[in-house]
């Protein structure tokens, strides 16, 4: 059959052909778009944790004094962080904190170790000892040499206690009995035992703490068969420091029953 259609007629017929054709790619474009967005994403990966590293310990050993004569005591003092275990050379097993008193017969370096899940360090401190001097000629009675105060000092020796703490250290016991012996030999001595507390609290609360401590000495010497008449007991609380720099071995120094001749 023939086309009858004039030139015109065939310019509009191809015309809308090719609009359909352009709007069917546009509808097929637009459908797999959507399909494509619907399409379930991957969930992310969770990251990984960066592995947990235990910090390193660390550690403070230091000497009051540094420097002695044979016999007179030290007081050790330390102090660690992050440690599981603590020891010092000659002593053992010891607090992560803490304060001993020692009495080194010669020239010592205290080596302490502390070890915990981040690995180990040490600390010293060094301890100086020197010999009593001689005298070029010694008497037969040394209180002929020394006066009475020097004589009470050379035997009754102050005792030190722990923070927050009023109980006699054992290693204190000595001490007592010695200071025991001297004042039964010397009936004559009355003695006024002083409570020193460090900075740190009340005026209020010190002031009994320092009683509580004067009172564990007195009752110590007692028991070793002293008068308890003879003994005098009085808190100076925080007072009366006898460091007054704020550190540990200073506050150390000021936790104590200290002795004098009762005037």
């Amino acid at each position: 059959m023939e086309n009858h259609q004039n030139p015109l007629q065939q310019r509009r017929s191809k015309t809308l052909i090719t609009r359909k054709h352009v709007v069917s790619i546009l509808v097929c474009a637009a459908a797999l778009t959507i399909l494509a967005g619907c399409k379930k994403k991957p969930a992310p990966q969770a990251a990984t944790p960066p592995p947990v590293t235990a910090p390193s310990p660390t550690a403070q050993l230091t000497a009051t004094p540094t420097t002695i004569t044979a016999g007179d005591q030290v007081v050790l003092s330390w102090r660690t962080v992050d440690a599981t275990s603590v020891s010092i050379d000659g002593i053992g097993d010891v607090p992560s904190s803490g304060v001993k008193t020692v009495t080194p017969t010669a020239s010592t370096t205290y080596h302490l170790t502390a070890r915990g899940d981040g690995g180990s360090t040490d600390a010293t401190a060094r301890v100086t000892v020197n010999a009593p001097q001689m005298a070029v000629a010694v008497p037969q009675d040394n209180s002929n040499t020394m006066t009475a105060e020097q004589m009470f000092k050379a035997n009754v020796q102050d005792v030190f206690f722990d923070y927050d703490s009023y109980d006699v250290r054992s290693t204190d016991d000595a001490v007592l009995s010695k200071a025991a012996a001297y004042l039964a030999a010397h009936p004559e001595i009355k003695v006024l035992i002083g409570g020193y507390c460090d900075e740190r609290g009340s005026n209020e609360y010190n002031l009994t703490l320092g009683e509580s401590r004067a009172n564990s000495a007195k009752k110590l010497l007692v028991q070793d068969g002293i008068a308890p008449d003879r003994l005098r007991v009085v808190s100076y609380g925080k007072e009366k420091p006898f460091c007054t720099e704020s550190t540990e071995e200073c506050w150390q120094q000021n936790r104590r029953a200290g002795f004098s001749i009762d005037q």
